[in-house]
């Protein structure tokens, strides 16, 4: 900047220009500290958000990179490891076609991993050195970079960086040429006074809102959803909502059914169906893995925008954890049904702050939410156009899928000890996924998942409390072990009774508790396809007899709840 002062003080008379030219320098400088500390705010917000994740007091293990490109035969990553409370750890890493071995000792440390070749390890943390108590795991990717890939990812580097000088340099003279100050005709003659002169906070503000509405009109309008990853969260989520939205009414009394993966595992439509067609009843199957009960209140205003077309919703509670560092993958899930109107009421629903402000900037910058999603696109444009075509194909087989097929009869757990005795006909990927659904959540998770269903439940009681549509409340299965600290915790005090009795009818609590058997679970959360048989059978018989005898009386209000369908009132009593 003192350069380009003297060159100016040549050129500009002195007497009548210098002190215009200070002017607009202060203004070129301000307005550039202010794109300098935007910047820094938004890498700031990023790297709040990757240290919040590492959360003391909880079991953790990281890999960084977790995604390891290997050129020359072999790379390197590094694994960082806390068990979260002092006590020993024990690191086992699982490698290619080979068995556990203990990979390093401690409470917590880093490690480098200068051995990592083409293939899949799986770094898991025990608190004991026989493996039966899973704190944490990590899974170690690498794949061979050929050449040409090599250098294609290095073109993208530079293009980036190109990028970035672009815009800084475009910004640059930008905030320059729009001061009020004197514009040359050549260089470097004596300048002339500009009769047009340009203001940098407009102009600034005006840039602001193209970019808005950029971002409106590409995230916004609902183009760029229709070419999500069908395979991603919030593709997903997209698809059956659409699918949904757009399925032409049955004539029947459509019943439709929420849930994550409990209930996504849990409940089978076609089985519904079979049982419920004979008195008039059609189930509609909107759960969804890893969604929570506030994308459930935006999944219902994307699917029933007037709240009078299904004729009951049921809506799953239980015992459960909401993990906070899954925050980015909540927020990118439930971006396709966001609208600029959500921003508080959405952020609200996150207990960082640094959730709360990626949550506000989704429902304003809608791209924001799909950064991930964006570049998987640029670098494989192909392959998603073929993906996305193939998007009845994927409907087809969720309509269709019948559960896992496996069990887990001779595998216990000790409550006391942590110890799993594994049954031997289950596979080592198979016990991998046990010890994964296993691992203790912390209190605060668990909190956290009491506060959403608490907060978000009553708002889908009151988006239909002037509606005819019936709102049943059902507990889902609490798991095959019942011993688990995470279901130590009664069901009637998930939700307070204030909630139980604005709705229509609750499933009695202790209506699943013979499915709480390792016969019918495939892991500690989750029913296979014989649980997801019988689970379905209860669950309609028990909806298809309420809801007949709701409509068999006198025409009632949907918050108020018949004394005889009051399964929790025992327990308040108490």
């Amino acid at each position: 900047m003192n350069a380009v002062s003297q060159l100016k003080g040549e050129v500009y008379k002195r007497s009548e220009v210098e002190p215009r030219n200070s002017w607009a320098l202060a203004k070129t400088r301000s307005a550039l500290a202010a794109v300098v500390v935007c910047f820094a705010a938004c890498l700031g917000a990023v790297g709040a958000g990757t240290a919040a994740g590492q959360s003391s007091g909880v079991p953790a293990i990281t890999a960084k990179p977790q995604h390891v490109t290997v050129i020359d035969g072999r790379d390197t990553t590094e694994i960082h490891w806390d068990t979260g409370n002092g006590s020993m750890g024990f690191v086992f890493v699982t490698g290619p076609e080979r068995k556990p071995v203990l990979f390093a000792t401690g409470a917590k440390g880093t490690q480098k991993v200068p051995w990592i070749r083409s293939g899949k390890y799986v770094f898991e943390l025990y608190s004991d050195q026989d493996r039966r108590t899973l704190l944490a795991s990590v899974v170690v990717f690498a794949s061979a970079e050929t050449e040409a890939a090599s250098q294609g990812m290095l073109w993208r580097s530079r293009a980036r960086w190109l990028l970035v000088l672009v815009l800084f340099v475009i910004v640059y003279f930008a905030v320059y040429l729009s001061s009020t100050g004197t514009l040359r005709t050549t260089f470097p003659t004596e300048p002339t006074t500009s009769p047009r002169p340009l203001h940098v906070r407009r102009n600034l503000l005006l840039g602001i809102a193209a970019f808005i509405c950029l971002d409106g009109i590409i995230f916004h309008s609902g183009l760029y959803v229709s070419i999500l990853a069908p395979d991603s969260y919030a593709g997903r989520l997209a698809v059956i909502t659409r699918a949904e939205k757009q399925r032409v009414p049955s004539g029947l009394k459509e019943v439709l059914v929420l849930g994550d993966s409990r209930m996504a595992e849990g409940f089978s439509t076609t089985v519904a169906d079979e049982l419920g067609s004979a008195a008039g009843f059609k189930f509609v199957n909107l759960t969804e893995p890893a969604s929570t009960v506030n994308s459930w209140y935006y999944m219902l205003r994307e699917v029933d925008p007037a709240a009078r077309r299904y004729s009951a919703i049921v809506v799953p509670y239980g015992i459960g954890y909401e993990p906070s560092t899954a925050d980015p993958l909540r927020i990118s899930m439930a971006a396709p049904l966001l609208r600029y109107g959500d921003c508080f009421n959405f952020a609200s629903a996150f207990q960082r702050w640094s959730g709360r402000f990626r949550a506000f900037t989704a429902c304003i910058l809608r791209g924001s939410a799909y950064q991930s999603d964006v570049t998987d696109l640029l670098e494989h444009p192909i392959v998603r156009i073929r993906s996305v075509q193939r998007e009845a194909e994927r409907l087809h087989s969720r309509a269709v899928y019948k559960g896992r097929d496996y069990d887990l009869v001779g595998t216990s757990y000790d409550p006391t000890t942590g110890q799993v005795t594994f049954a031997p006909k289950l596979t080592e990927a198979q016990r991998a996924a046990v010890r994964k659904s296993l691992i203790q959540p912390s209190q605060s998770d668990m909190e956290y998942s009491l506060k959403l269903q608490r907060d978000w439940i009553p708002r889908i009681l009151n988006r239909y409390s002037k509606s005819s549509t019936a709102i049943v409340l059902t507990p889902v299965p609490r798991g095959p072990f019942v011993d688990l600290p995470v279901f130590s915790m009664a069901y009637h005090s998930v939700l307070p009774s204030v909630i139980t009795q604005r709705t229509t009818f609750s499933v009695p609590e202790q209506t699943f508790e013979f499915l709480e058997k390792p016969e019918y679970y495939f892991d500690a959360f989750h029913l296979n396809a014989k649980g997801r048989q019988r689970f379905t059978e209860t669950l309609v018989s028990e909806l298809v007899g309420r809801l007949r005898s709701a409509d068999s009386k006198p025409h009632f209000n949907s918050g108020f709840q018949l004394a005889a369908d009051r399964p929790l009132e025992s327990n308040e009593a108490n």
